[in-house]
């Protein structure tokens, strides 16, 4: 059964750049593109998606999203995507860049009729390593809910940094690691079998470390920190590559557009 794209509307912006088939027709990949290249302070973007019964989607970007310097003003960003029956979604944005003195608030909803499958992620580097910023100024507020398609919370999450702060040194919060990722997964054979398999892989190494855990319900969760995002991604990419036949029953293949 093919999946099209059968509406796609934008303000501004921000918009779907095309839908390409590199799996074939079962699978639609959709590209989100922001075309200025960050998000600047007082922004604020919103997105919305709607998956119908038995369509296969991959959602990703080209670039990392980089939230510029705003010490006075709040950027924001809104995320809804809802799953009929049987749908699968594979949600892979590239990774937030947070530059020193941004400002940013980010809510994420995924909202899951029964049958539907989802496998996701959220990637984050404070500050340009590369070019020697530190983030040493600003605030993120991040919440992130898995729901049920009535809007029952399956898993809700919120995340609250500041800078400065000691938090981003303790080991309850970042223990001093400058990337950061959670990759959720959403489906039947999400069980602690599946987690604990994924958690004999993982690193626990002074650059780089993750761990895995199950939830009831049918949700699984990977969690990496890094002092590299480049580790950090690779790492969610072999992640979601192993759990994809599982959760998707659907064959693992590397997103073409990243290799570009």
């Amino acid at each position: 059964m093919r999946t099209v794209l059968v509406e796609n509307r934008h303000f501004g912006p921000l918009l779907v750049q095309k839908a390409i088939y590199p799996e074939g027709e079962q699978i639609c990949h959709a590209v989100i593109v922001h075309p200025p290249g960050g998000i600047a302070g007082g922004d604020e973007l919103t997105v919305e998606i709607d998956l119908q019964a038995d369509s296969n989607v991959v959602i990703t970007t080209p670039a990392a999203a980089k939230w510029y310097k705003a010490p006075r003003h709040r950027c924001r960003q809104e995320t809804t995507v809802r799953l009929a029956e049987r749908s699968t979604l594979d949600w892979l944005p590239q990774e937030n860049i947070f530059y020193n003195a941004t400002h940013v608030s980010s809510n994420f909803i995924l909202q899951l009729e029964p049958g539907a499958t989802a496998i996701g992620w959220d990637m984050g580097l404070l500050g340009r390593g590369a070019s020697g910023e530190q983030w040493l100024e600003g605030s993120l507020r991040s919440v992130t809910s898995i729901e049920r398609g009535d809007g029952s919370p399956l898993w809700v999450e919120r995340l609250l940094l500041d800078a400065p702060s000691s938090m981003l040194e303790a080991c309850q919060c970042l223990s001093g690691f400058v990337a950061f990722g959670t990759l959720w997964a959403i489906g039947s054979s999400c069980m602690a079998a599946v987690a604990n398999e994924l958690h004999s892989h993982l690193p626990l190494e002074a650059e780089l470390r993750a761990g895995a855990t199950s939830l009831p319900g049918g949700i699984l969760l990977l969690r990496v920190l890094a002092q590299d995002i480049e580790r950090l991604r690779q790492m969610m990419t072999e992640c979601w590559l192993r759990l994809r036949p599982l959760v998707h029953g659907l064959p693992p293949q590397r997103l073409r557009l990243w290799a570009t």
